[in-house]
């Protein structure tokens, strides 16, 4: 999570945290959550504007009401890493619900910071992610293109795996190239492959935007097929960056910053 924008803990036991965010930190955090419960007058918890177009310019349809457990609905576990913190103190709703996108130009602080190597656990409930057409879940972290380039991301990318019984875990292939002079400071650089955090999150509750829809939404999208999978009730990620610790944007924000996940095709829809 950089400093200029994001960039650079519902159920389970208590999730433990190495550093405790800042009041601005915290205070960024709780203004992003608030911003999207307030608004409840659209499918995914947002108030559309009528006149929302989607990335390619499109009109925004917003479709049918998206079910609470198409979401994260619980953190099963996390275990930070160096220079973690940001966003722990509004867990596990900060990584529940729908996705609070920044789009192209800044990253969401609607996030947990997982840290150097940190890994988080999470569960759909009673729901579960299923084998379908295409992509079958979707990932978002907050990337953006500096200076509005598309070609230069800042991306702290994550490994993704999913499990059916929270044991045996399979796994995206996620093994960025490592650059210790990468020019934004993670320590890694592309190409990123299968991992999640590279792609800019468009759908935002008061946009409109679909964020089950891997058309529109933003974010990383996965197919359980890639992996011979056709049932998954836990999604596991782990961050990837290689960052210092701590970096230019703070002493709590390094790693991997967890927005939502968001169930394409779903066991119950």
């Amino acid at each position: 999570m950089a400093a200029c924008a994001a960039c650079g803990s519902s159920s389970g036991a208590p999730v433990p945290s190495t550093d405790a965010p800042s009041a601005a930190d915290a205070g960024a955090v709780a203004d992003a959550n608030t911003n999207a419960a307030d608004a409840t007058d659209a499918p995914w918890g947002g108030e559309a504007d009528a006149s929302a177009t989607t990335p390619d310019g499109a009109p925004v349809d917003a479709g049918a009401p998206v079910a609470a457990d198409r979401f994260v609905s619980g953190v099963v576990s996390f275990t930070p890493g160096p220079c973690a913190g940001f966003g722990a103190a509004s867990m596990p709703q900060v990584v529940e619900g729908p996705p609070v996108g920044g789009g192209s130009d800044h990253g969401s602080t609607d996030v947990v910071s997982l840290g150097n190597g940190g890994t988080i656990v999470v569960s759909f409930g009673a729901n579960a992610i299923v084998d379908g057409p295409g992509p079958d879940f979707i990932v978002s972290e907050n990337p953006f293109w500096v200076a509005g380039d598309s070609n230069d991301i800042y991306a702290e990318p994550g490994e993704v795996s999913v499990s059916d019984d929270g044991v045996t875990w399979q796994t995206f292939p996620c093994a960025p190239v490592a650059d210790p002079q990468s020019a934004h400071g993670t320590g890694v650089a592309p190409p990123y492959g299968s991992c999640a955090g590279w792609h800019v999150v468009w759908s935002n509750p008061a946009n409109g935007i679909s964020p089950v829809d891997p058309g529109v939404a933003g974010g990383d999208a996965f197919d359980l097929a890639d992996l011979g999978v056709t049932h998954a009730r836990y999604v596991r990620i782990v961050d990837k960056t290689l960052e210092a610790c701590p970096d230019a944007g703070g002493a709590n924000d390094n790693g991997f910053d967890l927005d939502a996940i968001a169930i394409v095709h779903a066991e119950l829809p």
